[in-house]
């Protein structure tokens, strides 16, 4: 294999990154920062609808479980308090019925 000539107008390597990093523009942190301050804009407008109804799937499935377990005990509640609500309306008839009129 024969060696390139001292006189090679062939660049290296070095000399083409040396070469590109000159003929790119500098990056200006403003820009970047304008940039990505835009592409999460628009990633956000169009994922809205997605993150919107992925929210109130949770939500309807969360206030489903707490609703679920708050009526739970709610029929057991209302026939105790019916019940002792009768209890007193009878006792209280019977108590009435009961009095002897007075005699004085």
């Amino acid at each position: 294999m024969a060696e390139p000539s001292g006189d090679s107008k062939v660049p290296v390597l070095t000399e083409v990154v040396a070469e590109a990093r000159e003929l790119r523009p500098a990056i200006d942190a403003a820009a970047l920062e304008a940039l990505a301050r835009e592409l999460e804009r628009a990633v956000l407008t169009r994922l809205a609808p997605e993150i919107d109804r992925v929210i109130e799937e949770k939500l309807a499935r969360t206030l489903s479980q707490v609703l679920g377990q708050a009526l739970e005990g709610v029929p057991t509640e209302l026939t105790v308090s019916v019940t002792q609500m009768v209890r007193e309306a009878i006792a209280a008839s019977v108590a009435h019925a009961l009095q002897l009129p007075d005699t004085e």
